[in-house]
């Protein structure tokens, strides 16, 4: 997406990332925790004792035999989330691909699962109670977002 803010294609994206480049304008506007969220109907009594204990081996062999909802083609917040908290990165894939956030969040507030997504995509049904937090990890992940924007574009930023 940085080529199409470049090329003039793009005039804005959000972003996890600052990449160096003499063009374009990083600012800062927003921190997400990437969490682990489960269904309303989950029974999460042995995640809780386990989570007790510590022990993040038998924590990660108990997650890897839940059912997982995951998104199309994007595996980047479980990806992190399992290397900061297990020090390596899953051997499996979700059993559910949807298309997007969003639709996890729909798919769990009915059911059972896991899936590991943005705290703020889900506050509202955590609060609710149509979800539940699970797990924020041991090792909390926490992304900064940043608006991109060519700095050739000043029109745009005075918007913002």
């Amino acid at each position: 997406m940085i080529d199409g803010l470049e090329k003039g294609i793009l005039d804005i994206i959000i972003t996890p990332q600052i990449v160096t480049n003499p063009l374009i304008t990083f600012e800062a506007f927003f921190k997400e925790t990437i969490i682990l969220i489960g269904g309303k109907d989950m029974d999460r009594q042995a995640f809780d004792h386990l989570l007790k204990t510590a022990d993040y081996p038998t924590i990660e062999t108990w997650l890897q035999q839940q059912k997982w909802y995951g998104t199309t083609g994007d595996m980047e917040h479980l990806r992190k989330f399992w290397q900061l908290n297990f020090n390596k990165y899953p051997d499996f894939r979700p059993n559910y691909i949807v298309p997007n956030i969003n639709s996890i969040v729909r798919c769990l507030s009915s059911g059972k699962g896991l899936a590991i997504v943005p705290d703020f995509l889900c506050k509202n049904e955590i609060e609710n109670g149509s979800v539940q937090l699970l797990w924020k990890g041991h090792k909390p992940l926490v992304n900064k977002l940043y608006f991109a924007t060519r700095k050739k574009n000043s029109h745009f930023k005075k918007s913002l």
